[in-house]
């Protein structure tokens, strides 16, 4: 009755959820032959839809398992890596409005109408279909990946030698550090830990072995689940990707819950939470040496509340909206929700420190959350659950596939062929879904570590997000600042320390940069994510920088500041203020010592940027109609004066009564999540 881990009554609920989310996808395919039909739904979605939208497209098992996976590695404090967009909540609240407002498909199409670039925009979207692809979307299959290889554990009577031996080397390196936390180890010891502690380093040691781990469960799993994904958004497109996000929010809340009342079980009860977690893990700032500060915090949301605007599926989502209260609603609301759902994954990760300790510690923090279903459900609810997870991820995943497909459509293949009609539009955009998803699986095929490309994740967009932002808000921004920002800012923060600086040995293997801080056994690498040694028997030997080199930290260590000295939550910080801070820079200077972009597109752009969108298509074009007529009819709203190059307007009473509402949800939420911490350390 079983096939793995996975009961037969398990495998019935997975198959019946796959075969609803394809059949919404056919039944969605007959009204979308036209562009706004496939892409944009009509511009018909209302504010449920809306919701549905912004939560599933904010919610996935990404965000569960990463949270899980990070709370399970850093305590409590680990949750903020997701949990500060709670503060970016009451800014969604305007830009939605802004991107509904532009009136545009895609994202490139905002650098095309503001600067009359179609290079920028086509520069735009290649960057964006690449990032799209290569991170967010491979990440999607990389977390669905992963936890499915942990429901699926191959029996120890089939381990192969060197598999036994990963899993006993494991073994051995937790009890050595568990020994270490007591007592001095010998010198052997000392030398043997760090051996191991490198062979980890390097993924060469499990806690566990799965089906899965093979090329061939791998490549497997990744088409299965595309073809599925692939199958209903290629014949429904948006409107079906917004119908499926209603069944799969349901399953999303779902899966959220379920394993807590049974982890809650495992471990004896909530009091044994203050029992088996140490104290300082309940921390929500700090929480011991790997916990993440204030400042750090801080840096976060700095780089998440740039990166947001830049951002592919922003127009997608809130351009979809038939209204803008519509749109504004949808961004709050959906958000909203996904924050309670934050907390849930973050309880669990700390069901899963009560669960997986010592000798227990799992070698793949990743796999926390399916090696708890694996223990905790039962027949029919881990299928229950693995549908909600898969729900999840598919929602994400579609979504950012309309939305690539939307770009590459209308700001790359409509240049190469100007002459094609709606239908041919709308069957390219089908084709490139089918390349996206393709190549999104290569992606994920060549990823591992979760933490690694969250932090990817969080600054890849920086760049254009802030372009977008000073698109908002700056009139003397000009399209030279852009282009000299975004490649910049790519190429100095982005592929230089993630893909080039980490496999050439004059970096990689410099003494200088492979520095590392503190005590044996529990060093913290400088410059590196993570430093090891050349050779792992050779303890004297050289070392070797591994993962993304942190190019920000070697500027500012020149520029004064004593990086080696920070905690590591301390040079994390700086890293994102730089990070965050640093296109800014580029574009203000550049802009001021290049030519200001045409008057009459400025005007009319921001004209356009301030003329509410109409409640019926006739109040529409009568309101748009007026404001290019008159471009500067609403400038006595600007709030530095008429005159003024910043574009910030007077709020008026919705805008006011929206910020407080989400600014009092923000705070309960956040003053809900303290207590249930103390409850819990206090218990």
């Amino acid at each position: 009755m079983y096939f793995g881990s996975l009961h037969v009554v398990d495998l019935l609920v997975i198959l019946a959820y796959l075969a609803l989310v394809i059949y919404i996808g056919r039944r969605a395919s007959k009204s979308n032959m036209s562009e706004e039909g496939f892409f944009l739904a009509g511009r018909k979605l209302g504010k449920l839809y809306q919701f549905f939208l912004n939560f599933g497209n904010a919610t996935d098992a990404n965000g569960a398992v990463s949270t899980a996976s990070l709370v399970y590695q850093k305590g409590a404090s680990g949750v903020w890596l997701s949990l500060q967009t709670l503060f970016m909540n009451p800014y969604y609240w305007f830009m939605n409005a802004w991107f509904r407002r532009v009136r545009l498909v895609t994202v490139a199409d905002l650098f095309e109408d503001r600067f009359g670039s179609r290079s920028l925009a086509r520069f735009y979207a290649i960057f964006q279909i690449f990032a799209t692809v290569v991170v967010i979307i491979g990440f999607g299959n990389l977390v669905g990946y992963k936890v499915t290889a942990s429901l699926l554990v191959k029996p120890e009577a089939r381990w192969t030698a060197a598999e036994r031996a990963s899993v006993a080397g494991y073994h051995e390196m937790k009890q050595l550090e568990a020994t270490q936390k007591t007592a001095p180890l010998a010198a052997t010891a000392v030398a043997r830990l760090g051996e191991l502690q490198d062979q980890n380093k390097r993924g060469e040691l499990r806690s566990y072995i799965s089906w899965l781990d093979s090329p061939t469960g791998k490549w497997s799993y990744y088409l299965i689940y595309t073809l599925i994904v692939g199958g209903y958004i290629v014949m429904g497109g948006m409107a079906a990707a917004a119908v499926n996000e209603a069944l799969q929010g349901s399953l999303i809340v779902v899966f959220s819950f379920i394993l807590i009342p049974f982890g809650l079980q495992a471990i004896g009860g909530w009091s044994q939470l203050a029992v088996r977690v140490p104290p300082a893990t309940f921390d929500l700032l700090g929480g011991g040496t790997s916990g993440i500060g204030g400042w750090e915090l801080a840096g976060i949301f700095l780089i998440s509340i740039v990166q947001i605007h830049g951002i592919i599926g922003n127009m997608a989502v809130s351009g979809s909206a038939k209204n803008e209260f519509a749109a504004r609603f949808g961004a709050v609301s959906g958000t909203y929700a996904k924050r309670v759902m934050i907390i849930l994954w973050a309880l669990c990760g700390l069901i899963a420190i009560a669960l997986y300790q010592g000798a227990a510690t799992l070698s793949d923090p990743d796999a926390a959350w399916g090696s708890m279903a694996l223990l905790l459900l039962k027949p029919g609810f881990l299928g229950l659950m693995m549908a909600g997870l898969l729900a999840a991820n598919m929602s994400t995943v579609a979504s950012q596939t309309m939305a690539v497909s939307a770009l590459f459509v209308r700001n790359v293949y409509k240049y190469l062929r100007p002459a094609t009609d709606e239908r041919g539009m709308v069957a390219a955009g089908r084709w490139a879904i089918v390349v996206i998803l393709a190549t999104g699986v290569y992606a994920a095929a060549s990823m591992d570590d979760v933490y690694s490309v969250v932090q990817l994740l969080l600054t890849v967009n920086v760049p254009f997000g802030a372009a977008v932002m000073l698109i908002y808000f700056w009139r003397r921004l000009t399209a030279p600042a852009v282009w000299t920002a975004v490649i910049v800012s790519a190429l100095l923060n982005i592929i230089f320390p993630s893909w080039i600086a980490p496999h050439v040995d004059a970096i990689a293997r410099n003494p200088a940069l492979t520095l590392q801080v503190g005590e044996p056994g529990r060093t913290s690498a400088v410059y590196f994510d993570s430093v090891a040694r050349v050779d792992p028997e050779v303890q004297t030997g050289a070392l070797i920088g591994l993962k993304r080199f942190h190019f920000e930290l070697y500027v500012l260590d020149h520029l004064g500041l004593k990086v080696r000295a920070l905690t590591p939550s301390g040079r994390n910080a700086a890293r994102f203020i730089y990070d965050g801070l640093f296109p800014f820079v580029v574009l203000i200077l550049v802009s001021l010592v290049t030519r200001a972009p045409e008057r009459a597109r400025t005007d009319q752009f921001f004209g356009k940027m301030k003329t509410p969108v109409g409640a019926t298509p006739e109040a529409e074009a009568a309101a748009m109609a007026a404001t290019r007529d008159r471009p500067h009819r609403f400038d006595d709203t600007k709030l530095f004066g008429s005159a003024s190059q910043w574009e910030f307007t007077r709020w008026d009473k919705v805008d006011a009564i929206g910020f407080i509402a989400c600014l009092a949800v923000s705070g309960g939420i956040l003053v809900c999540f303290w207590m249930l911490l103390r409850a819990a350390a206090a218990a």
